[in-house]
Protein backbone atom coordinates (compact mmCIF):
# COMPACT_ATOMS: atom_id res chain seq x y z
CA UNK A 1 0.00 0.00 0.00
CA UNK A 2 3.03 2.51 -0.11
CA UNK A 3 2.47 3.58 -3.46
CA UNK A 4 0.98 7.06 -4.36
CA UNK A 5 -2.42 6.10 -6.15
CA UNK A 6 -2.68 3.73 -2.80
CA UNK A 7 -1.84 5.58 0.14
CA UNK A 8 -5.36 7.37 0.58
CA UNK A 9 -6.71 4.42 1.08
CA UNK A 10 -4.95 3.27 3.75
CA UNK A 11 -5.92 3.87 7.52
CA UNK A 12 -4.86 7.30 9.58
CA UNK A 13 -2.63 5.03 11.70
CA UNK A 14 -0.85 3.37 9.04
CA UNK A 15 -0.37 6.51 7.08
CA UNK A 16 1.63 8.26 9.97
CA UNK A 17 3.36 5.43 10.82
CA UNK A 18 4.65 5.47 7.47
CA UNK A 19 5.33 9.12 7.44
CA UNK A 20 7.23 9.21 10.38
CA UNK A 21 9.11 6.01 9.33
CA UNK A 22 9.83 7.82 5.96
CA UNK A 23 8.41 5.07 4.21
CA UNK A 24 6.48 7.58 2.13
CA UNK A 25 6.71 11.42 2.36
CA UNK A 26 4.19 13.80 3.56
CA UNK A 27 4.05 15.30 0.31
CA UNK A 28 3.29 12.25 -1.36
CA UNK A 29 0.79 11.33 0.78
CA UNK A 30 -1.50 14.64 0.79
CA UNK A 31 -1.10 14.57 -3.26
CA UNK A 32 -2.67 10.94 -3.14
CA UNK A 33 -5.65 12.41 -1.52
CA UNK A 34 -5.72 15.01 -3.74
CA UNK A 35 -5.76 12.88 -6.83
CA UNK A 36 -8.78 10.92 -5.02
CA UNK A 37 -10.64 14.11 -4.27
CA UNK A 38 -10.33 15.18 -8.11
CA UNK A 39 -11.29 11.77 -8.85
CA UNK A 40 -14.08 11.44 -6.29
CA UNK A 41 -15.74 14.88 -5.06
CA UNK A 42 -17.32 15.59 -8.28
CA UNK A 43 -19.68 12.72 -7.93
CA UNK A 44 -20.45 13.23 -4.38
CA UNK A 45 -19.58 16.81 -3.73
CA UNK A 46 -18.45 16.18 0.02
CA UNK A 47 -15.25 18.82 0.30
CA UNK A 48 -16.54 22.45 -0.13
CA UNK A 49 -13.50 24.11 -0.13
CA UNK A 50 -10.27 22.57 -1.39
CA UNK A 51 -7.23 23.76 1.00
CA UNK A 52 -4.74 22.31 -2.06
CA UNK A 53 -2.08 24.84 -1.41
CA UNK A 54 -1.96 24.71 2.11
CA UNK A 55 -1.96 21.28 2.57
CA UNK A 56 1.07 20.75 0.56
CA UNK A 57 3.06 23.60 2.63
CA UNK A 58 2.61 21.56 5.46
CA UNK A 59 3.21 18.19 4.22
CA UNK A 60 6.70 19.88 2.83
CA UNK A 61 6.85 21.67 6.98
CA UNK A 62 6.64 17.85 8.07
CA UNK A 63 8.88 16.27 5.44
CA UNK A 64 11.65 18.48 6.55
CA UNK A 65 10.85 18.31 10.08
CA UNK A 66 11.53 14.19 9.60
CA UNK A 67 14.72 14.85 7.46
CA UNK A 68 16.04 17.16 10.68
CA UNK A 69 15.51 14.44 13.26
CA UNK A 70 12.68 15.94 14.53
CA UNK A 71 9.98 13.45 16.49
CA UNK A 72 6.49 13.52 14.59
CA UNK A 73 3.25 13.46 15.91
CA UNK A 74 0.78 10.59 16.10
CA UNK A 75 -1.09 11.67 13.25
CA UNK A 76 1.90 13.17 10.88
CA UNK A 77 0.71 13.92 7.37
CA UNK A 78 -2.61 12.69 7.71
CA UNK A 79 -5.05 14.60 5.83
CA UNK A 80 -8.39 15.75 7.35
CA UNK A 81 -11.86 17.24 6.33
CA UNK A 82 -13.16 20.31 8.51
CA UNK A 83 -16.67 20.62 8.49
CA UNK A 84 -18.06 24.16 7.56
CA UNK A 85 -19.26 25.13 10.84
CA UNK A 86 -15.66 24.99 12.37
CA UNK A 87 -13.04 27.87 11.78
CA UNK A 88 -9.73 26.92 9.44
CA UNK A 89 -7.45 30.11 9.64
CA UNK A 90 -7.23 32.02 6.35
CA UNK A 91 -10.11 30.32 5.08
CA UNK A 92 -13.93 31.21 5.00
CA UNK A 93 -16.45 29.02 7.80
CA UNK A 94 -19.57 29.91 5.75
CA UNK A 95 -21.86 27.50 7.33
CA UNK A 96 -23.08 26.72 3.86
CA UNK A 97 -24.47 30.22 3.27
CA UNK A 98 -23.85 32.65 0.24
CA UNK A 99 -23.86 35.64 2.90
CA UNK A 100 -20.81 34.27 5.00
CA UNK A 101 -18.37 33.38 1.85
CA UNK A 102 -16.01 35.60 3.15
CA UNK A 103 -16.26 34.97 6.87
CA UNK A 104 -12.37 34.30 7.17
CA UNK A 105 -11.05 32.66 9.78
CA UNK A 106 -8.74 34.87 12.18
CA UNK A 107 -7.50 31.33 13.67
CA UNK A 108 -8.00 27.83 14.03
CA UNK A 109 -11.03 26.01 16.34
CA UNK A 110 -9.79 24.37 19.03
CA UNK A 111 -10.10 21.36 17.51
CA UNK A 112 -8.80 22.02 14.22
CA UNK A 113 -5.45 23.17 16.48
CA UNK A 114 -5.32 20.31 18.29
CA UNK A 115 -5.45 18.15 15.12
CA UNK A 116 -2.79 20.23 13.79
CA UNK A 117 -0.47 19.51 16.71
CA UNK A 118 -0.68 16.00 16.34
CA UNK A 119 0.29 16.46 12.91
CA UNK A 120 -2.68 16.16 11.06
CA UNK A 121 -3.19 18.06 7.78
CA UNK A 122 -6.59 20.09 6.81
CA UNK A 123 -7.14 19.35 3.60
CA UNK A 124 -10.62 21.09 2.82
CA UNK A 125 -13.57 21.94 4.24
CA UNK A 126 -16.53 19.74 4.31
CA UNK A 127 -20.49 20.17 3.32
CA UNK A 128 -23.37 20.43 5.55
CA UNK A 129 -27.03 21.62 5.90
CA UNK A 130 -27.28 25.76 5.52
CA UNK A 131 -26.87 27.08 9.00
CA UNK A 132 -27.17 23.04 10.49
CA UNK A 133 -30.61 24.28 10.42
CA UNK A 134 -31.91 23.37 6.83
CA UNK A 135 -32.53 19.45 7.90
CA UNK A 136 -30.66 16.12 8.38
CA UNK A 137 -29.89 15.60 4.79
CA UNK A 138 -26.60 17.78 3.86
CA UNK A 139 -27.38 20.08 1.42
CA UNK A 140 -26.35 24.16 1.93
CA UNK A 141 -27.19 27.10 0.24
CA UNK A 142 -23.90 27.66 -1.08
CA UNK A 143 -22.69 24.32 -1.53
CA UNK A 144 -25.90 22.31 -2.57
CA UNK A 145 -26.30 18.20 -2.24
CA UNK A 146 -23.75 15.76 -1.32
CA UNK A 147 -24.97 12.38 -2.34
CA UNK A 148 -24.50 8.92 -0.25
CA UNK A 149 -21.29 7.05 -1.82
CA UNK A 150 -23.33 3.73 -1.23
CA UNK A 151 -26.73 4.57 -3.17
CA UNK A 152 -27.49 8.31 -4.65
CA UNK A 153 -30.90 7.90 -3.42
CA UNK A 154 -30.49 7.53 0.19
CA UNK A 155 -29.21 10.61 2.20
CA UNK A 156 -25.72 10.58 3.85
CA UNK A 157 -27.26 12.27 6.64
CA UNK A 158 -25.90 14.72 8.34
CA UNK A 159 -25.39 17.59 9.50
CA UNK A 160 -21.57 16.31 9.67
CA UNK A 161 -22.37 14.71 6.44
CA UNK A 162 -20.04 16.18 4.36
CA UNK A 163 -17.56 14.48 6.40
CA UNK A 164 -19.08 11.25 6.40
CA UNK A 165 -19.01 10.93 2.62
CA UNK A 166 -14.91 12.39 2.67
CA UNK A 167 -14.16 9.36 5.00
CA UNK A 168 -16.27 6.93 3.47
CA UNK A 169 -14.62 7.52 -0.02
CA UNK A 170 -10.68 8.24 1.24
CA UNK A 171 -11.34 11.88 0.14
CA UNK A 172 -9.53 12.13 3.73
CA UNK A 173 -8.57 9.79 6.84
CA UNK A 174 -10.35 11.96 9.28
CA UNK A 175 -13.28 14.15 9.06
CA UNK A 176 -14.11 16.59 11.86
CA UNK A 177 -17.86 17.63 12.40
CA UNK A 178 -19.92 18.20 15.83
CA UNK A 179 -22.83 16.42 17.35
CA UNK A 180 -25.55 17.99 19.43
CA UNK A 181 -28.24 15.32 18.35
CA UNK A 182 -26.94 12.85 16.19
CA UNK A 183 -24.62 14.44 13.41
CA UNK A 184 -21.60 12.93 13.48
CA UNK A 185 -23.26 9.51 14.72
CA UNK A 186 -25.66 9.31 11.66
CA UNK A 187 -23.46 10.18 8.77
CA UNK A 188 -21.15 8.05 9.84
CA UNK A 189 -23.97 4.80 9.85
CA UNK A 190 -25.29 6.09 6.78
CA UNK A 191 -22.02 6.34 5.15
CA UNK A 192 -20.51 3.08 6.97
CA UNK A 193 -17.77 4.42 9.17
CA UNK A 194 -17.31 4.97 12.41
CA UNK A 195 -17.89 8.36 14.76
CA UNK A 196 -17.29 9.48 17.93
CA UNK A 197 -19.49 11.76 20.21
CA UNK A 198 -17.38 12.95 23.31
CA UNK A 199 -18.92 14.17 26.31
CA UNK A 200 -19.23 17.43 26.79
CA UNK A 201 -16.13 19.37 28.15
CA UNK A 202 -13.76 16.40 26.64
CA UNK A 203 -12.78 18.20 23.41
CA UNK A 204 -12.29 22.07 24.03
CA UNK A 205 -14.30 24.31 21.54
CA UNK A 206 -15.10 27.95 21.01
CA UNK A 207 -18.45 28.51 19.15
CA UNK A 208 -18.21 32.55 18.83
CA UNK A 209 -18.01 32.05 15.09
CA UNK A 210 -20.19 34.47 14.00
CA UNK A 211 -19.78 37.12 16.44
CA UNK A 212 -17.75 37.85 19.78
CA UNK A 213 -20.51 36.52 21.89
CA UNK A 214 -21.38 32.72 23.00
CA UNK A 215 -24.34 30.80 22.27
CA UNK A 216 -27.24 30.55 24.66
CA UNK A 217 -27.23 27.34 27.61
CA UNK A 218 -28.41 24.78 25.24
CA UNK A 219 -25.91 24.88 22.60
CA UNK A 220 -23.27 25.27 25.20
CA UNK A 221 -24.04 21.85 26.59
CA UNK A 222 -25.31 19.92 23.80
CA UNK A 223 -23.01 20.65 21.01
CA UNK A 224 -19.62 18.66 20.86
CA UNK A 225 -16.97 18.66 18.80
CA UNK A 226 -16.46 15.16 17.43
CA UNK A 227 -14.18 12.69 14.45
CA UNK A 228 -15.26 10.40 12.07
CA UNK A 229 -12.58 7.81 10.51
CA UNK A 230 -12.95 4.61 8.69
CA UNK A 231 -11.69 2.27 11.89
CA UNK A 232 -12.28 2.17 15.76
CA UNK A 233 -8.19 2.51 15.97
CA UNK A 234 -7.94 5.78 14.06
CA UNK A 235 -10.95 7.46 16.02
CA UNK A 236 -9.09 6.30 18.89
CA UNK A 237 -5.98 7.94 17.77
CA UNK A 238 -7.67 11.39 16.52
CA UNK A 239 -9.60 10.95 20.28
CA UNK A 240 -6.15 11.13 21.90
CA UNK A 241 -5.24 14.19 20.06
CA UNK A 242 -8.56 16.62 20.45
CA UNK A 243 -8.86 15.29 24.11
CA UNK A 244 -7.87 18.42 26.73
CA UNK A 245 -8.02 21.90 27.68
CA UNK A 246 -7.53 25.46 26.24
CA UNK A 247 -7.98 28.78 28.10
CA UNK A 248 -10.50 29.31 25.02
CA UNK A 249 -12.73 26.82 26.91
CA UNK A 250 -13.24 26.77 30.56
CA UNK A 251 -15.48 24.13 29.82
CA UNK A 252 -12.98 21.71 29.13
CA UNK A 253 -11.67 19.13 31.99
CA UNK A 254 -8.46 17.23 32.54
CA UNK A 255 -9.53 14.43 32.37
CA UNK A 256 -7.60 11.15 31.83
CA UNK A 257 -7.90 9.21 28.66
CA UNK A 258 -8.52 5.94 29.96
CA UNK A 259 -10.66 5.56 32.79
CA UNK A 260 -9.86 2.67 35.73
CA UNK A 261 -10.76 -0.64 34.43
CA UNK A 262 -14.05 -2.28 35.71
CA UNK A 263 -14.23 -5.59 37.58
CA UNK A 264 -15.84 -8.55 36.24
CA UNK A 265 -17.29 -9.14 32.22
CA UNK A 266 -18.67 -5.42 31.76
CA UNK A 267 -22.13 -4.95 31.37
CA UNK A 268 -24.01 -4.11 28.46
CA UNK A 269 -27.54 -3.14 28.22
CA UNK A 270 -29.01 -4.18 24.42
CA UNK A 271 -32.19 -1.55 24.03
CA UNK A 272 -33.01 -2.18 20.64
CA UNK A 273 -36.28 -0.12 20.42
CA UNK A 274 -36.14 3.30 23.08
CA UNK A 275 -39.06 4.38 23.56
CA UNK A 276 -41.06 1.89 22.41
CA UNK A 277 -41.84 3.44 19.06
CA UNK A 278 -40.44 0.71 16.89
CA UNK A 279 -37.09 -0.58 14.97
CA UNK A 280 -36.86 -1.97 11.30
CA UNK A 281 -35.80 -5.09 11.21
CA UNK A 282 -32.56 -4.08 9.68
CA UNK A 283 -31.69 -2.36 12.42
CA UNK A 284 -32.45 -4.81 14.83
CA UNK A 285 -30.88 -7.52 13.25
CA UNK A 286 -27.39 -5.17 13.02
CA UNK A 287 -28.05 -4.50 17.19
CA UNK A 288 -28.22 -8.28 17.31
CA UNK A 289 -24.59 -8.84 15.17
CA UNK A 290 -23.52 -6.11 17.49
CA UNK A 291 -24.54 -8.17 21.14
CA UNK A 292 -23.35 -11.13 19.59
CA UNK A 293 -19.45 -9.73 18.51
CA UNK A 294 -19.34 -8.38 21.94
CA UNK A 295 -21.07 -11.26 24.01
CA UNK A 296 -18.17 -13.42 22.07
CA UNK A 297 -15.68 -10.77 23.43
CA UNK A 298 -16.77 -11.51 26.83
CA UNK A 299 -18.87 -9.03 27.38
CA UNK A 300 -22.61 -9.52 29.47
CA UNK A 301 -25.35 -8.47 26.98
CA UNK A 302 -28.57 -8.44 28.71
CA UNK A 303 -31.27 -7.54 26.74
CA UNK A 304 -33.61 -3.94 28.42
CA UNK A 305 -37.18 -2.85 27.81
CA UNK A 306 -35.90 0.67 27.80
CA UNK A 307 -33.36 3.64 28.98
CA UNK A 308 -34.56 6.10 31.64
CA UNK A 309 -37.01 8.78 31.00
CA UNK A 310 -36.79 8.53 27.58
CA UNK A 311 -39.96 10.46 26.35
CA UNK A 312 -39.40 13.30 28.98
CA UNK A 313 -35.70 13.56 27.81
CA UNK A 314 -37.05 13.96 24.07
CA UNK A 315 -39.56 16.74 25.59
CA UNK A 316 -37.73 18.44 27.38
CA UNK A 317 -34.71 18.78 25.07
CA UNK A 318 -37.21 20.19 22.27
CA UNK A 319 -38.92 22.59 24.68
CA UNK A 320 -35.36 23.89 25.54
CA UNK A 321 -33.23 24.30 22.52
CA UNK A 322 -36.68 25.53 20.66
CA UNK A 323 -37.03 28.11 23.50
CA UNK A 324 -33.26 29.52 23.74
CA UNK A 325 -33.79 29.75 19.69
CA UNK A 326 -37.13 31.01 18.90
CA UNK A 327 -36.05 34.88 19.24
CA UNK A 328 -33.95 35.11 16.85
CA UNK A 329 -36.28 33.25 14.34
CA UNK A 330 -37.66 35.48 12.05
CA UNK A 331 -34.37 37.09 11.40
CA UNK A 332 -32.38 33.77 10.73
CA UNK A 333 -35.50 32.18 8.93
CA UNK A 334 -34.70 34.97 5.82
CA UNK A 335 -31.21 33.25 5.45
CA UNK A 336 -32.07 30.00 4.85
CA UNK A 337 -32.85 30.16 1.42
CA UNK A 338 -36.17 28.54 -0.47
CA UNK A 339 -37.76 25.59 1.67
CA UNK A 340 -34.80 25.86 3.49
CA UNK A 341 -36.49 27.07 7.01
CA UNK A 342 -38.70 24.27 7.15
CA UNK A 343 -37.23 21.67 8.85
CA UNK A 344 -36.84 24.42 12.00
CA UNK A 345 -40.62 26.30 11.50
CA UNK A 346 -41.81 22.31 11.63
CA UNK A 347 -40.30 21.68 14.68
CA UNK A 348 -41.75 25.28 15.89
CA UNK A 349 -45.46 24.68 14.82
CA UNK A 350 -45.36 21.06 17.14
CA UNK A 351 -43.55 22.58 20.21
CA UNK A 352 -44.12 25.96 21.11
CA UNK A 353 -41.32 27.38 23.16
CA UNK A 354 -41.95 27.52 26.95
CA UNK A 355 -42.50 31.12 28.84
CA UNK A 356 -39.91 31.37 32.01
CA UNK A 357 -41.95 29.59 34.44
CA UNK A 358 -41.68 26.55 32.72
CA UNK A 359 -38.37 27.22 30.75
CA UNK A 360 -37.06 27.26 34.76
CA UNK A 361 -39.21 23.75 35.57
CA UNK A 362 -37.53 22.24 32.44
CA UNK A 363 -33.90 23.01 33.37
CA UNK A 364 -34.17 21.20 36.90
CA UNK A 365 -35.51 18.45 35.11
CA UNK A 366 -32.91 18.01 32.83
CA UNK A 367 -30.17 17.89 35.74
CA UNK A 368 -32.99 15.11 37.42
CA UNK A 369 -32.92 13.15 33.77
CA UNK A 370 -29.15 13.06 34.12
CA UNK A 371 -29.56 11.83 37.62
CA UNK A 372 -31.57 9.04 36.06
CA UNK A 373 -28.89 7.76 33.16
CA UNK A 374 -26.13 7.83 35.74
CA UNK A 375 -27.67 5.34 37.94
CA UNK A 376 -28.77 3.58 35.25
CA UNK A 377 -25.01 3.81 33.42
CA UNK A 378 -24.15 2.24 37.10
CA UNK A 379 -25.57 -0.56 36.59
CA UNK A 380 -24.85 -0.68 33.11
CA UNK A 381 -21.60 0.71 32.59
CA UNK A 382 -22.64 0.65 28.30
CA UNK A 383 -25.78 0.82 26.17
CA UNK A 384 -26.05 -0.93 23.05
CA UNK A 385 -28.61 0.92 20.82
CA UNK A 386 -29.57 1.74 17.02
CA UNK A 387 -27.90 4.98 15.56
CA UNK A 388 -31.29 5.32 13.56
CA UNK A 389 -34.41 3.00 13.98
CA UNK A 390 -34.37 2.45 10.19
CA UNK A 391 -32.04 2.39 7.34
CA UNK A 392 -31.02 5.58 6.12
CA UNK A 393 -33.91 7.41 4.31
CA UNK A 394 -34.55 9.41 1.48
CA UNK A 395 -32.88 13.19 1.10
CA UNK A 396 -34.91 15.37 2.64
CA UNK A 397 -37.62 13.89 4.42
CA UNK A 398 -37.43 15.82 6.82
CA UNK A 399 -38.15 18.77 5.49
CA UNK A 400 -40.98 17.54 3.18
CA UNK A 401 -44.10 17.30 5.90
CA UNK A 402 -44.84 17.56 9.12
CA UNK A 403 -45.05 13.24 8.83
CA UNK A 404 -41.48 13.35 7.53
CA UNK A 405 -40.35 15.29 10.23
CA UNK A 406 -41.87 13.49 12.81
CA UNK A 407 -40.25 10.34 10.96
CA UNK A 408 -36.92 11.09 11.32
CA UNK A 409 -36.71 12.73 14.58
CA UNK A 410 -38.32 9.25 15.53
CA UNK A 411 -35.78 7.70 13.87
CA UNK A 412 -32.61 9.65 15.82
CA UNK A 413 -34.42 9.70 19.24
CA UNK A 414 -31.67 7.75 20.51
CA UNK A 415 -28.95 10.17 19.52
CA UNK A 416 -31.22 12.94 20.59
CA UNK A 417 -31.63 11.71 24.23
CA UNK A 418 -27.66 10.68 24.59
CA UNK A 419 -27.33 14.36 23.70
CA UNK A 420 -29.17 16.18 25.92
CA UNK A 421 -27.92 13.28 29.27
CA UNK A 422 -24.42 14.31 28.13
CA UNK A 423 -23.06 11.12 27.58
CA UNK A 424 -20.26 9.78 25.16
CA UNK A 425 -21.09 7.03 22.22
CA UNK A 426 -19.32 5.83 19.08
CA UNK A 427 -21.28 4.76 16.32
CA UNK A 428 -19.43 1.36 14.49
CA UNK A 429 -20.60 -0.34 11.44
CA UNK A 430 -21.56 -3.58 11.61
CA UNK A 431 -22.09 -5.17 8.03
CA UNK A 432 -24.35 -4.12 4.76
CA UNK A 433 -27.87 -4.83 3.52
CA UNK A 434 -29.16 -4.24 0.37
CA UNK A 435 -26.20 -1.79 -0.49
CA UNK A 436 -25.90 -0.25 2.81
CA UNK A 437 -24.78 0.43 5.36
CA UNK A 438 -25.71 -0.60 8.69
CA UNK A 439 -24.38 0.22 12.51
CA UNK A 440 -24.38 0.45 15.93
CA UNK A 441 -23.96 2.71 19.08
CA UNK A 442 -22.05 2.05 21.92
CA UNK A 443 -22.89 4.79 24.56
CA UNK A 444 -21.30 5.23 27.81
CA UNK A 445 -20.55 6.74 31.15
CA UNK A 446 -20.06 10.55 31.09
CA UNK A 447 -16.20 11.06 30.21
CA UNK A 448 -15.67 7.34 29.82
CA UNK A 449 -15.17 7.17 25.94
CA UNK A 450 -12.54 4.49 26.12
CA UNK A 451 -15.36 2.13 27.50
CA UNK A 452 -17.16 2.97 23.88
CA UNK A 453 -14.04 2.51 21.87
CA UNK A 454 -12.89 -0.66 23.33
CA UNK A 455 -15.98 -2.33 22.82
CA UNK A 456 -16.49 -0.78 19.27
CA UNK A 457 -12.99 -2.04 18.43
CA UNK A 458 -14.70 -5.47 19.51
CA UNK A 459 -17.79 -5.02 17.33
CA UNK A 460 -15.33 -4.04 14.40
CA UNK A 461 -12.95 -6.72 14.63
CA UNK A 462 -15.91 -9.71 14.55
CA UNK A 463 -17.98 -7.43 12.29
CA UNK A 464 -15.49 -5.85 9.80
CA UNK A 465 -14.20 -2.96 8.22
CA UNK A 466 -16.82 -1.68 5.33
CA UNK A 467 -14.45 1.58 3.57
CA UNK A 468 -13.32 3.24 1.59
CA UNK A 469 -15.78 2.75 -0.76
CA UNK A 470 -16.12 3.95 -4.47
CA UNK A 471 -19.07 5.99 -5.10
CA UNK A 472 -22.07 4.51 -7.19
CA UNK A 473 -22.62 5.80 -10.31
CA UNK A 474 -25.20 9.17 -10.71
CA UNK A 475 -26.29 12.17 -11.87
CA UNK A 476 -24.51 15.64 -12.23
CA UNK A 477 -24.53 17.09 -8.31
CA UNK A 478 -25.84 20.21 -7.24
CA UNK A 479 -24.89 23.45 -7.65
CA UNK A 480 -22.14 25.01 -10.34
CA UNK A 481 -21.88 27.89 -10.10
CA UNK A 482 -21.00 28.94 -6.29
CA UNK A 483 -18.29 26.18 -5.18
CA UNK A 484 -14.85 27.18 -5.44
CA UNK A 485 -11.79 25.73 -3.67
CA UNK A 486 -9.49 28.26 -1.17
CA UNK A 487 -5.55 28.10 -0.94
CA UNK A 488 -4.18 29.86 1.67
CA UNK A 489 -6.63 32.44 1.92
CA UNK A 490 -6.85 32.62 -2.10
CA UNK A 491 -9.28 31.74 -4.21
CA UNK A 492 -9.07 29.62 -7.53
CA UNK A 493 -11.50 27.52 -9.59
CA UNK A 494 -13.10 24.27 -7.61
CA UNK A 495 -10.94 20.90 -8.45
CA UNK A 496 -14.02 19.44 -10.17
CA UNK A 497 -17.82 20.51 -9.93
CA UNK A 498 -19.15 21.58 -7.08
CA UNK A 499 -22.54 20.45 -6.23
CA UNK A 500 -25.49 20.70 -5.67
CA UNK A 501 -31.90 18.85 15.14
CA UNK A 502 -31.56 21.23 16.86
CA UNK A 503 -30.53 25.35 16.19
CA UNK A 504 -27.17 24.78 17.06
CA UNK A 505 -23.39 23.80 15.10
CA UNK A 506 -24.66 20.24 15.61
CA UNK A 507 -28.08 19.17 14.37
Amino acid sequence: MSGQNTMWAMTAADQAAAVRSGEISAADLVDSHLERIAEVNPRVNAVTQLMADRAREDAARTDRRRAAGEELGPLAGVPFTVKETTPVEGVPTTFGLPRFRDLVAAADAPPVARLRAAGAVPIGHSNMPTLVLAGMHTRSELFGDTVNPWDPSRTPGGSSGGDGVAVATGMAALGLGNDSGGSVRIPASFCGVAGLKPTPGRFPADHRVLGPDDPGPASQALVTDGPLARTVADLRLAYEALAGTDPRDPRAVPVPLDGAPLPGPVRVALVADPGRRGVHPVVRAALTAAADALSDAGYDVRETADVPRHDEALEAYGRITLTEFAPTWPAVRQLLGDGGDRYIQLALERTPPADAAELMRLMGSWLGIRRSWAEFLDAFPLLLGPVFTEPPVEPGLESRDAAGRERVAVGMRLCTVTSFVGVPAVAVPTGTRDGLPCGVQVVGRAFREDLCLAAAQEIEDRLGVLTPVDPRPTAAVGRHALGRATTGGRTRPRLGPPSAATPSRGA
